[in-house]
């Protein structure tokens, strides 16, 4: 295992190669910077000579309008990352906790900000930074939360040269640096040598970066390939073995095992805080991707090595030609000639004063001396001022389209209201403005390569953050829609089934949605529906409840519901024609019903029409046994009264139509009774008939 001093050999190492891989692109980013934010647009020996000489250096920012109107183009098309499952250990609802979750992240630590200030970068200076952070969730519980930390400071970034991807996702080692004063220094970290880091990489941009009072520390960022062990459990998914340990209660509660594990080959990515001395702290990072996400904004290979730049870098000399040419208008205005009446000596001695204030004061009559023998009495003449040269116009003109012309934004896209703007058509102008925006589509398209990168990290960092059991709050789509989720305890689904939230199980991936958020897709639909109402009024009590539930009202929703209450059915989402047919189903329900009863009582009516044949058929055959025992002898009637009961006992089933056929009595089945047993029970029949009885 190497040790500190060894660690620190290696990361001075890895520093020095990154600084002078990307010296020459830092240098230039400086300069951009300063270039476009703080309109340090002329050269300081240039400026100095002409202040010198009293001649005007004038300043006009004509690139900073531009680099506005791209940043704020990526800001209201900011993409958003939706995560899906995979595997079969994956489900949707997972996903969207996991989506929820993402939006919970961005909006605890403010990542719209980090986002803005690394666009503004990429555009400015050619790259931006954020990183994604773990920090604590509260001072009074020991839950962590996932976090995007805005850097506001891009040259505080050193990057792993050898990386390809613009992305940073193949990156093996990166360095943050920070100045800390002092102090603080002493109170984080006691009995540490306050040491600075290396600060030769700043010294060669001529920086102040270290303060007597402040020291310079790094946080360096290294991923190692490591071999770590996966395991499959009983349901076919399969995670990380650590993973399976820390959360092994969870699974033996829903009563998954482990069914098989071997090792596969993965990174570990730590970080070390450092100084120039000594390792002041080294903790693991979740995932497999060192967290620091760059936005390009113009990137090319040339040689061998990576040039990096924004809008600002091809728009200098245009900027500053412009800047000259409306100094040099300026220096001629300057130089005009104070004087602007003529005439011969002695023509100003009347209203002396007057005539030496008249540049100041309208004075109703100004008299002068008439000269005899002079033109007109020798009157003063007024001078027509000849203004500026055309030469220098033109340049100022000219110098302006061309930084037009280099950006890619003319005056359609700049938003110009110009009469020759407006006299074109809507379609020419939209054309114009297209072209601009696909000119700088670069910009808007590397943020959605950021982004994705970004949700990348936080998958591999939200299963270790958000384990175990914990209560957490997840943003829906719309912000006014929240929920809170208990991981680690079952939940009951719509479906009625039971399931234990568990964000470690299951692979998902990713896409990114690039469009405008939330609340700017409220306003722009509102506005767009009530520019239908005003061309077609009568739409009016259709779209109102959609248009009030887009406006950022208080009770919007609860007007927008009363409003669609007060449609038609049609609009109201409900299908007369369904509503009619599912009517007709209900009363062919209710006729099947009285059907089923009126048959019912049909075969009630014919078995009781089938027992009064039945009743029918005895008495007949009652009636005649007792005619026939006048003329028999009761021997003769005993043996008929055994042969009738055999065949009532032997008969098949009845049959209503022939009375002659007749039925056993209940539960005595025909056939099955023996022989025996019919003599048996017969035998008193034979006693009544032989006694008289």
């Amino acid at each position: 295992m190497a040790t500190d001093e060894q660690n620190l050999s290696e990361a001075r190492n890895q520093w020095q190669l990154s600084e002078e891989a990307d010296r020459h692109n830092r240098e230039a980013a400086i300069e951009d910077l300063r270039f476009s934010a703080l309109s340090q647009q002329w050269k300081e020996s240039a400026k100095a000579q002409r202040e010198k000489e009293g001649r005007p250096a004038l300043t006009i920012n004509q690139i900073e309008p531009i680099i506005q109107q791209i940043v704020n183009e990526c800001r209201k098309n900011k993409p958003s990352i939706k995560f899906h499952p995979v595997d079969d250990g994956a489900d949707q609802q997972t996903a969207e906790i996991y989506n929820g979750l993402v939006r919970t992240i961005q909006n605890g630590s403010n990542a719209d900000i980090a986002y803005d200030t690394a666009v503004e970068h990429s555009v400015r200076c050619g790259t931006g930074y954020w990183v994604v952070d773990i920090r604590e969730s509260d001072d009074d519980s020991w839950d962590k939360d996932a976090a995007i930390r805005t850097i506001t400071n891009p040259f505080a970034i050193y990057r792993d040269p050898h990386s390809v991807e613009t992305d940073g996702s193949d990156w093996n080692f990166a360095f943050i640096t920070d100045r800390i004063a002092k102090k603080q220094f002493e109170r984080k970290w006691k009995g540490a040598e306050p040491v600075d880091w290396d600060s030769a990489g700043y010294g060669d941009i001529k920086e102040p970066w270290v303060e007597t009072d402040e020291l310079l520390i790094a946080e360096w960022w290294t991923r190692d390939e490591v071999y770590k062990t996966i395991v499959q459990l009983s349901d076919g998914t399969i995670i990380d073995k650590q993973l399976y340990i820390e959360n092994k209660r969870i699974f033996d509660a829903i009563q998954m095992s482990v069914t098989r594990e071997r090792q596969v080959k993965s990174y570990r990515v730590r970080q070390r805080i450092i100084t120039g001395a000594e390792i002041l702290e080294e903790n693991d990072f979740p995932g497999k991707y060192i967290p620091i996400v760059p936005v390009v904004g113009k990137e090319i290979w040339v040689d061998g090595k990576r040039w990096t730049r924004g809008v600002t870098r091809d728009l200098i000399d245009s900027q500053q030609s412009y800047n000259v040419a409306r100094s040099q208008t300026m220096e001629v205005l300057l130089q005009a000639p104070k004087t602007p009446y003529i005439g011969p000596v002695g023509a100003f001695n009347t209203d002396r004063q007057k005539w030496r204030t008249i540049n100041r004061n309208a004075y109703p009559n100004v008299e002068y001396d008439v000269i005899p023998g002079a033109p007109n009495g020798g009157m003063p003449m007024r001078q027509e001022y000849a203004g500026p040269p055309a030469g220098l116009i033109q340049e100022a003109m000219q110098a302006s389209s061309d930084i037009k012309t280099v950006s890619g934004r003319y005056n359609a896209s700049l938003g110009d209201q110009r009469e020759d703007i407006q006299q074109q058509s809507g379609r020419a102008i939209l054309a114009l403005q297209a072209s601009g925006d696909s000119s700088v589509f670069n910009y808007t398209d590397n943020v959605t390569r950021a982004i994705r990168h970004t949700g990348r990290i936080l998958l591999g960092v939200i299963p270790h953050v958000y384990s175990g059991e914990r209560i957490i709050r997840i943003i829906g789509n719309n912000p006014k829609e929240s929920q809170v989720v208990n991981l680690g305890k079952p939940i009951t689904l719509p479906s009625g089934e039971q399931k234990i939230i568990d964000l470690s199980v299951g692979k998902y991936d990713l896409t990114v949605e690039a469009g405008p958020n939330y609340a700017t897709k409220r306003d722009e639909a509102a506005q767009q529906m009530l520019k239908l109402i005003e061309m077609y009024p009568a739409a009016a009590p259709i779209i109102s409840p959609f248009m009030v539930r887009n406006l950022d009202w208080h009770d919007s929703d609860e007007i927008a519901q009363a409003l669609k209450a007060l449609l038609p059915p049609q609009v109201q989402g409900a299908n007369p024609q369904l509503q009619m047919a599912q009517q007709q189903i209900q009363q062919l329900n209710m006729q099947l019903q009285q059907a089923k009863q009126a048959v019912t009582a049909l075969k009630m009516d014919k078995q009781i029409e089938g027992d009064d044949l039945r009743i029918k058929a005895y008495s007949a055959e009652t009636d005649r046994l007792k005619v026939q025992q006048e003329a028999m002898s009761p021997q003769d009637i005993i043996a008929l009264v055994h042969q009738t009961l055999r065949d009532l006992l032997t008969t098949p089933s009845p049959n209503p139509g022939n009375p002659q056929q007749f039925a056993a009595p209940p539960g005595i089945v025909p056939g099955t009774v023996p022989n025996d047993s019919i003599n048996t029970n017969l035998s008193p029949i034979s006693h009544m008939v032989s006694t008289g009885a």
